[in-house]
């Protein structure tokens, strides 16, 4: 256990987010959702539902300001406009840590296709259908405190 941590993010899980860099996606899936299949590497989260789990998520990942979009949902089948209450979920707890970003519905196959290119994905227990998100790496920008302190030079040592 570490403070200020989510719980849910495993050492496995948080080191995944850790190399990932910046551009790399990763996608956050339902139970249902074919996991070892589309994943290039595959973290679980058996016995968790999705929302806390992309709550605890976007409490560490920076997500993408380089580009438009950078948060991919999946669709209900071919109804890109369609929300389930899972997805009204998702949405909100995006918008508590990402709040001018928006949620973009990709509908089957480009949805998947997505996630086969994925740094990770991460599989819950989510038993709602169509329960899945994307979330792309942004940076985290530096600050004065990150500037190398400048050591003073000593003339008379060669």
């Amino acid at each position: 256990m570490l403070k200020g941590l989510d719980p849910l993010l495993s050492p496995d899980l948080l080191a995944t987010l850790r190399g990932m860099g910046h551009g790399d996606e990763i996608a956050i899936v339902d139970g249902n959702y074919p996991g070892i299949e589309h994943a290039r590497r595959l973290i679980r989260l058996d016995g968790h539902h999705l929302i806390p789990v992309l709550d605890a998520v976007l409490s560490v990942l920076p997500i993408d300001d380089f580009v438009a979009e950078a948060i991919f949902r999946s669709t209900v089948k071919a109804e890109r406009d369609k929300l389930d209450p899972v997805h009204e979920e998702m949405i909100a707890c995006c918008a508590r840590h990402e709040p001018d970003r928006e949620v973009v519905p990709l509908v089957g196959q480009d949805f998947y296709g997505r996630v086969r290119a994925a740094h990770a994905v991460i599989q819950t227990s989510e038993p709602r259908l169509y329960a899945n998100i994307i979330l792309r790496k942004g940076v985290i920008y530096p600050t004065a405190a990150d500037e190398p302190v400048k050591a003073e030079v000593d003339p008379f040592v060669y």
